[in-house]
């Protein structure tokens, strides 16, 4: 080869590497992504344990991962109510089966509820589009929109909570990807809520496993509670289908109090129950029954937590609930056994499951 030829070359060459080596180095590096996105990644959506009646897939709306995603940091997030404290989990506690175990709800400034939080566990499967214990919302969306606007429970307006989120830059891009623009309004924050409350499904339980076939998933005194529980108790008259609720309404006379010669008879109960929402007489004191899945983890029990243990929650349909004008003509006294009410509680026990667990995300977008 020629010298100036081959020193051409290599002119060449070297121009080339240093070209592409400036390249590389004029390429930024990757951000890495936000504290918060790293604890809260995108996850493919659970499947239904064991005992559920129902698919994510097939809800409407549609729950995605990404919907499931934002609506986890939304449900934890305190910045959602007045005083900067209160989160949808303050009283839909995790560990309690996502209820809580106080008789009735803490919110904004300690102010106290007259309702105990009831659990949003498989409450995405329902018999009846009801929810909340008088059953005024027609939707799992409705019913987180609920607390915001509540003044004893977040303190919000909607309003408040589309401004609070809006303020908040790193909201936008999740609202993207989960609804396709940054549009941050009412409907999609409690829809993304909802969402993530239908992915807490609890199933395969002791129960679940026994009734798929598992003959040694209860024990002797699990299954002298489950023939009673079906058969002598009569429980699952209201206490039935998968998620052991017939999502009707029904008087126990919890909460009754005999009230003053005269006076007008419903001033008996403090809380109307569904009557507030239907206007009927007939529905006084009636609240909605709740689902049995992980009851053990929810102490104390009723719409108001009056009934402290499990035991006494048997006791009081035993003997027949508490008289009153509108009591439900099913509840009638049981005249159970000490021994069949040790049964019951001990079968309550085998519908505890598993799937739903979770805690809060570690950081939140800002």
């Amino acid at each position: 080869m020629r010298p100036a030829l081959a020193a051409l070359l290599c002119l060449l060459a070297a121009c080339s590497t240093a070209e592409k080596a400036g390249s590389v180095a004029s390429t930024p590096a990757r951000a890495a992504p936000p504290s918060w996105e790293a604890d809260n990644p995108v996850k493919p959506l659970p499947v239904a344990p064991l005992g559920v009646a129902g698919e994510l897939a097939d809800l409407v709306p549609q729950v995605t991962p990404e919907k499931v995603r934002l609506g986890r940091w939304l449900f934890y997030d305190p910045r959602l109510s007045a005083d900067g404290k209160v989160s949808c989990a303050s009283c839909h506690e995790p560990s309690a089966g996502f209820s809580e175990r106080e008789p009735v709800s803490t919110g904004v400034a300690g102010k106290k509820g007259t309702r105990k939080a009831p659990p949003v566990l498989n409450a995405a499967f329902p018999i009846y589009p009801v929810w909340f214990w008088d059953g005024r919302a027609g939707s799992l969306g409705e019913q987180a929109k609920g607390p915001m606007e509540n003044p004893v429970e977040m303190g919000m307006t909607h309003s408040d909570i589309e401004g609070t989120l809006r303020s908040i830059r790193g909201y936008g891009r999740y609202f993207t990807e989960a609804f396709g623009d940054d549009r941050i309004q009412i409907d999609r924050i409690a829809g993304a809520i909802a969402a993530y409350e239908a992915t807490r499904m609890s199933g395969n339980s002791a129960y679940d496993r026994w009734d798929a076939g598992d003959p040694k998933a209860l024990d002797e005194p699990q299954r002298r509670g489950f023939r009673l529980f079906f058969g002598k108790a009569g429980c699952n008259q209201c206490h039935l289908g998968a998620n052991l609720t017939d999502s009707r309404f029904h008087n126990l006379g919890v909460g009754w109090r005999q009230p003053a010669p005269g006076a007008n008879p419903a001033s008996g109960f403090a809380d109307p129950g569904r009557a507030k929402v239907t206007g009927k007489p007939a529905d006084t004191g009636a609240f909605k029954t709740p689902t049995l899945r992980d009851v053990s983890r929810r102490a104390p029990y009723m719409h108001d937590g009056s009934v402290a243990t499990l035991r006494d929650t048997i006791l009081l349909y035993d003997r027949g609930g508490n008289a009153n004008p509108w009591l439900s003509p099913d509840v009638k006294p049981l005249h159970l056994t000490s021994a069949e009410v040790d049964a019951l509680v001990a079968f309550l026990g085998a519908l505890d499951g598993e799937g739903f667990l979770d805690e809060a995300p570690k950081s939140f977008p800002r």
